[in-house]
């Protein structure tokens, strides 16, 4: 999980090559639970709250300039 404060510290690049992965990330753990194979389901929710949290981070970066 990645905390908010690690984020501000990034540049908005770096973050935004980071929600590229964990988007990429989020793609595999939904196919595995649709195959049934998934081990740790709890991933998903963690996963999206990541991205959601990087984009908020991301978006007071541009409403600050």
């Amino acid at each position: 999980m990645i905390k908010a404060n690690e984020l501000r510290n990034m540049t908005a690049d770096e973050i935004t090559q980071k929600i590229d992965v964990l988007k990429k990330e989020l793609f595999g753990l939904r196919t595995e639970a649709k195959a049934g194979r998934i081990e740790k389901p709890h991933m998903l929710r963690i996963t999206r709250k990541d991205i959601a949290r990087c984009e908020t981070v991301l978006k007071e970066k541009a409403n600050a300039k």
